[in-house]
């Protein structure tokens, strides 16, 4: 496979550069449009990696994406709202800090999988999306199991519900449930890149 087949020829022409550096050989022995036929994939193969490099912008998108499950909730979850909280049971915020621990964990492992070197980049890729779609989906059965267990989307001394910036939805918003949609967007991005939906 050459890297760059140079101007098109017809057969007996003679290409000089190929693969290694003074390498010749005669076109006579490769056909004009198999010649070509190399030269397009060749150009569409290195202009496009010049031009648009999916791979690194999946990692920046799942990079955003990881950070907003694994560290955001750490600066979220570990104070009064939540961790500290004088109104939960203590039972309740040992849960919260395991959690959150967890998440942790399990984000740094990702990051690892996102920009470690070496094989398989895609498949670690889609590998994160999933952990990623898990904290998510978990995130948004349980908002909708909310009446089942009695649980709520925020306390009195909590994250209050601001003002809309567009109130297409509601005049107010939920502060979690804005911060994951946000993040749950990212996640989708970062799947249509990787699979190169947006290659054109």
């Amino acid at each position: 496979m050459f890297r760059n087949i140079g101007p098109r020829l017809e057969d007996g022409e003679v290409y000089r550069g190929g693969a290694t550096a003074g390498s010749v050989f005669s076109t006579a022995q490769m056909p004009a449009r198999e010649l070509n036929s190399c030269y397009n994939r060749s150009a569409r193969s290195w202009g496009y990696a010049m031009s648009f490099d999916r791979i690194l912008v999946a990692r920046i998108l799942f990079t955003l994406m990881t950070a907003g499950w694994a560290l955001l909730t750490v600066v979220a979850d570990f104070n009064k709202t939540h961790a500290t909280n004088p109104q939960w049971t203590p039972h309740a915020r040992f849960h919260v800090v395991w959690q959150i621990s967890s998440y942790v964990g399990l984000g740094l492992l990702a990051f690892a999988l996102i920009w470690w070197p070496g094989p398989l980049a895609v498949e670690r890729l889609y590998l994160v999306a999933a952990m990623g779609a898990v904290v998510y989906a978990a995130f948004f059965a349980a908002l909708i199991a909310m009446p089942i267990y009695g649980g709520g989307a925020y306390d009195k001394n909590g994250y209050q519900p601001f003002n809309a910036p567009v109130p297409i939805f509601a005049k107010k918003w939920d502060a979690n449930i804005t911060a994951f949609s946000i993040q749950l967007l990212i996640l989708v991005a970062g799947l249509l890149t990787v699979s190169g939906a947006f290659a054109g």
